[in-house]
């Protein structure tokens, strides 16, 4: 199991250094460029330029250096300087951090799809905004989706499945931490779950108990007190991306200081949880066990 980079400290200098020289040749490379014109857009000598781009360099530039290297090379500087992901410049990387799902046919899945694909190796941390889309029930997700403008039963069925068959992938790393009082609500049939059948809620809190229990350690779910504290939905996913969801919409955080903001929360959540994951399949059970069949 590759070990998460978020969890370690802030780079060291030499560290800095050796991100700037390796994202520097490779966007020089991009944009095809020798170093003769790179020097003549830039304003930079060419000797300071072979001396940034030596392994032996131990020194980073000035700022108004890297600035006109970032502003010829097409590139952000949190990202030329290892505080990104995302190599574009500000402007494209806002335009792409809002991904709208207007209808069902809009790819938003794919999208998730792909984050997860793009974090294999790495630890996924989740907090739905109401069940965990990979352990619901066909039945429960056709009750849910029965009226849903952006996306039919049958797409979250099929991303359900998917996102299942990820963790049971080797090395998969989820954690997921959600609010108790979600898992009671379902239970005893209120808010969005009105009229849904009894005997629907016991196989979904019994489908949800197996799961946690078969592929525990590799998936955890948590459950925090919602009286106590509060999260928006969202998913990180390893140290490249982080997704908060707004609504048939999501926020998409790909710089470093960003998303160690939202691990830092995510892990705040799981230090205050009611329920550990080694006790989730048994207090679901419990609640299954509550629930009176019509």
């Amino acid at each position: 199991m590759q070990r998460d980079p978020n969890e370690q400290p802030i780079f060291d200098r030499r560290e800095t250094v050796r991100i700037f020289r390796a994202r520097f040749l490779e966007a020089l490379e991009n944009m095809k460029l020798n170093r003769s014109e790179l020097a003549r857009r830039t304003g930079v000598d060419r000797s300071t330029l072979s001396q940034l781009l030596s392994p032996d360099n131990d020194r980073l530039p000035r700022a108004d250096t890297v600035a006109a290297i970032a502003a010829t090379l097409k590139v952000s500087l949190d990202w030329l300087l290892g505080l990104s992901h995302e190599a574009k410049l500000g402007a494209d990387v806002l335009q792409e951090s809002l991904q709208f799902t207007p209808s069902a046919q809009t790819p938003v899945d794919e999208n998730l799809a792909r984050w997860h694909v793009e974090a294999a190796g790495y630890k996924i941390r989740y907090v739905p905004s109401t069940l965990p889309d990979l352990i619901k029930t066909e039945d429960v997700m056709r009750f849910e989706f029965r009226d849903y403008v952006a996306k039919s039963a049958d797409q979250a069925i099929a991303a359900s499945h998917g996102r299942l068959a990820y963790t049971r992938l080797p090395d998969t790393d989820m954690e997921i931490c959600m609010q108790r009082q979600t898992l009671e609500a379902f239970a005893r049939g209120e808010e969005r779950w009105r009229g849904l059948e009894p005997g629907i809620r016991k196989a979904q809190l019994e489908k949800m108990a197996e799961i946690a229990e078969e592929l525990y350690p590799s998936l955890r779910v948590n459950l925090f007190d919602g009286m106590t504290h509060y999260s928006a939905p969202y998913t990180i996913f390893g140290p490249s991306r982080a997704a908060v969801y707004v609504g048939q919409m999501y926020f998409v955080f790909t710089t470093t200081p960003h998303i160690r903001v939202l691990v830092r929360h995510f892990d705040g959540l799981v230090r205050a949880a009611t329920v550990q994951a080694t006790e989730t399949a048994s207090f679901l059970r419990d609640l299954s066990a509550e629930i009176k069949n019509a």
